[in-house]
């Protein structure tokens, strides 16, 4: 196995912040460059939303795997990375970002300052929290019956299960848990899904039962779900169904944080503008993946899209740290690992 030159500094040739999969997939390529590589993350382990939020959802969008369960795709590309041994540094926000004279970015984080000579953000969504309903009577229920994630699909055997939302999650959730469940139903406050195509069409044709133009009013149940409370929002008739469980897919809100204060050009408020290598404003700060946009092209949030993002970003860092250097560095087969 090859090993990453040490640039003898102490100093990391490349920072990535943001441990999700572009983050993880940047890492490796850069070790492939040769580059000496650190990554800081918030979350006490890799993988991002693949990890925290569904570990046991199916991913459909990485080439090579017709589909491939979050879980399995998160150990892949951590074993994929630390082929390279960079130093993973967890449980670690990063607050500030200071550019120096010398060429040096240190960044701060909620524990100590790391020493960089690039910077690529694969920061995702930023923070992210599930967008709750209105109800103060739902709190009592968070984790004894209602969900706004799914980290383990067990849970629901053989359960009576309500699906709120009308996104990828809501239909990807319906579709994983029918075999688990003792019966599931999906409700969507209007007939029209933001899912894919393909997915919609499985849902039509699978055997969850799916009201659309319902919203979910309230549930009830004695320390735990036990009823939920549905309504048409056409007629307003109200009708009461026996769950034992509740997911609410609604989105999340998500938040850059310190980012926002760094004096990178932005696209709106949730994306770091980025031109066509990938770079930002700032000399040596590249972003990639969800975080990232150009402006005037709608971003495709795709893992796959993250990838070749995160490929583009280290093969210009490489550059930016090497002038006169080729940015291709020729074909992966090429190289002994």
């Amino acid at each position: 196995m090859s090993q990453v030159h040490d640039n003898g500094t102490g100093i990391a040739d490349v920072t990535i912040i943001g441990a999700g999969p572009a983050g993880l997939f940047g890492a490796f390529y850069a070790g492939l460059r040769e580059l000496k590589v650190e990554i800081i993350d918030a979350l006490d382990e890799p993988g991002g939303q693949l990890a925290a939020l569904y570990p046991e959802k199916f991913i459909y969008d990485v080439p090579g795997y017709p589909k491939v369960i979050a879980r399995d795709l998160v150990k892949h590309l951590v074993d994929q990375t630390m082929m390279w041994q960079p130093k993973m540094s967890l449980g670690e926000r990063v607050q500030k970002l200071d550019h120096g004279e010398d060429g040096v970015i240190t960044l701060t984080t909620d524990k100590t300052q790391h020493k960089t000579r690039s910077v690529l953000i694969c920061g995702g969504v930023g923070a992210f929290t599930p967008k709750k309903l209105p109800n103060p009577e739902f709190v009592q229920y968070e984790n004894n019956g209602l969900y706004y994630s799914v980290k383990e699909k067990s849970v629901f055997r053989g359960k009576n299960l309500l699906v709120v939302g009308g996104g990828d999650s809501a239909v990807d959730w319906a579709l994983n848990l029918e075999d688990y469940a003792k019966h599931v139903t999906l409700i969507h406050r209007r007939d029209q899904f933001r899912a894919l195509g393909k997915s919609v069409t499985e849902l039509m044709n699978s055997d969850v039962e799916v009201k659309t133009f319902y919203e979910l009013k309230t549930i009830a149940g004695t320390g735990k779900v036990q009823s939920a409370t549905i309504f048409d929002n056409r007629t307003k008739e109200e009708t009461t169904i026996p769950v034992d469980a509740v997911i609410l897919t609604l989105g999340f809100n998500v938040d850059l944080g310190p980012i926002k204060q760094w004096g990178l050009d932005m696209v709106g408020t949730r994306y770091i503008k980025v031109g066509r290598k990938q770079e930002t404003n700032i000399p040596g700060v590249f972003a990639a993946g969800d975080i990232s946009a150009e402006e005037g092209i709608e971003p495709l949030n795709l893992i796959a899209t993250g990838f070749a993002q995160a490929c583009t970003a280290v093969n210009f860092m490489f550059q930016y740290l090497n002038p006169g250097s080729k940015i291709f560095p020729g074909h992966s087969s090429e190289k002994k690992l």
